[in-house]
């Protein structure tokens, strides 16, 4: 008869055996789907999102997936945030104020007119309360939403004619969302919002008058200024900060080291599009002034300025009386921008106010 110690050893080198000659279970894999608001193959704005699905693939050794419907395919671009909170996808990857509509305190999230520039936006975002309470405006909808990439200083649009006075601005039809939209409709344009893909149409048919984009980077592909001569310097959108959702539901079935994988990859896509964004601005312009000097580079007049800070600072007032959260998160975003714009006026504005000298 075996003794228990033989046993004991047999049963733990039959036990070692099997777990030798069985092959590895593999792990599970994780698969979500994204829809994007632009087209296929867009670039800058669509690299984000693809950036950020190659690295939460590697960091994860294959266990988290991502497959990513541009526009093209689910025809719905301006629809991503209700197909993400119904759970037709489990992420998407746009805009905030382009549901300004269906939830106005998403807007604050992008950028605001005469607002913090893109290190301020993100530092207000991480270290400022930005992301409690953007957490506090998307959990109401089933939502999470994380900072997904930034455009910088966006230009302040393309023109058919010179704006000098305010009366040029009286009954200008333009493409422009968000709440600058709101700024000019005071001052007595007509703002709309049009998909990418019809910009350059309605530009050319005059259907519009003017519009905005994004900048340099994006613009000079477009073909704006092959139908518009007149491009005008930002006070809009500093800073547009586009957003990763995800559905609720869809981010607590993921793990916990997978969720934090998934942080990383947003987190540093987000980054690396502000980067790509800046230097395909600056290339783009040097393309510009050197091959189309047809186009006039202009700000607008100081009347004009002085208008749009004041509408501005009206439809703000407005909105915090009419909305408490509204309030808190434009109180917030004005008080951090009192303590970031004195430490930006002494780095970055006097240096470049002493070199210029």
């Amino acid at each position: 008869m075996m003794s228990l110690s033989k046993l004991t050893r047999w049963a733990a080198a039959a036990a070692c055996a099997l777990a030798i000659a069985a092959p590895a279970q593999a792990e599970k894999v994780y698969r979500l789907k994204m829809a994007e608001t632009w087209p296929t193959n867009f670039p800058v704005f669509g690299d984000a999102p693809r950036n950020m699905a190659a690295m939460a693939e590697k960091m994860s050794n294959g266990r988290l997936k991502i497959t990513i419907d541009s526009k093209n395919k689910h025809k719905a671009p301006l629809g991503v945030f209700d197909m993400v909170r119904a759970g037709q996808y489990d992420m998407g990857h746009s805009a905030s104020y382009y549901w300004k509509g269906k939830v106005p305190a998403t807007l604050y999230f992008t950028t605001m007119p005469f607002g913090m520039t893109a290190p301020e936006q993100y530092a207000w975002f991480y270290h400022g309360g930005g992301m409690e309470l953007m957490e506090k405006v998307y959990s109401k909808y089933n939502l999470l939403s994380f900072p997904g990439g930034n455009t910088g200083n966006q230009m302040g649009g393309w023109f058919q004619k010179e704006i000098t006075s305010l009366e040029d601005l009286k009954g200008l039809k333009m493409r422009i969302p968000g709440f600058a939209g709101e700024v000019l409709a005071k001052l007595g344009a007509s703002p709309t919002n049009i998909p990418a893909g019809e910009l350059y149409t309605a530009l050319e048919r005059r259907t519009i008058d003017a519009l905005e984009w994004v900048g340099p980077s994006l613009d000079l592909r477009m073909g704006f200024h092959k139908i518009a001569p007149y491009y005008y310097t930002g006070w809009h959108e500093p800073a547009t900060e586009l957003q990763f959702m995800i559905n609720k539901r869809a981010w607590d079935r993921l793990p916990a080291d997978l969720q934090e994988i998934l942080r990383v990859a947003m987190r540093t896509a987000a980054y690396d599009m502000y980067i790509h964004s800046y230097h395909e601005s600056a290339k783009n312009l040097e393309i510009i002034e050197k091959d189309y000097p047809n186009v006039k580079i202009r700000s607008f007049p100081e009347d004009v300025m002085a208008a749009l800070r004041t509408a501005n600072d009206e439809l703000l007032t407005e909105k915090a009386k009419e909305d408490p959260l509204a309030k808190e998160i434009l109180e917030s975003q004005a008080n951090y921008l009192k303590t970031v714009r004195r430490w930006t006026d002494i780095s970055d504005k006097a240096y470049l106010n002493s070199i210029a000298q």
